[in-house]
């Protein structure tokens, strides 16, 4: 049960992890160029370089401190299932699993609703 425990402690710390490395990454050394393999790619900030850097340092600050929180967030929740059976194990982390994959998709969201509010639909800055 504790292995067990060990290994959903370090499966949950995935995603939270990769938002991390992925906010450093772009808030740091953003892909230089617009590109269709790597990056924030949507069509607002595809439009030119302006919108594209902006889009991932804003996204990649997000994701910075929002993995950072789930990190802690995820330690704190698993310890509520220390030396707990591995039914319960399991599908409390399957919740925690849920909630950041929803939770690591809102920056888009957040994301995108600053690029307009910016931008205006042909990539022109607003202010």
């Amino acid at each position: 049960s504790m292995a067990f425990w060990i290994f959903m402690l370090f499966s949950n710390s995935l995603i939270p992890f990769i938002m991390i490395l992925f906010g450093m990454i772009f808030v740091k050394k953003p892909p230089k160029y617009i590109n269709r393999w790597y990056g924030y790619r949507t069509s607002m900030s595809s439009k030119n370089m302006e919108t594209w850097n902006f889009a991932h340092l804003y996204f990649g600050r997000i994701w910075l401190v929002e993995g950072w929180i789930l990190l802690l967030a995820t330690i704190v929740a698993m310890l509520f299932v220390l030396k707990k059976d591995i039914d319960t194990i399991g599908f409390y982390s399957l919740v925690i699993e849920i909630i950041e994959l929803i939770l690591m998709l809102i920056p888009i969201i957040l994301t995108e609703i600053a690029l307009h509010k910016r931008f205006t639909k042909d990539g022109i800055q607003r202010y």
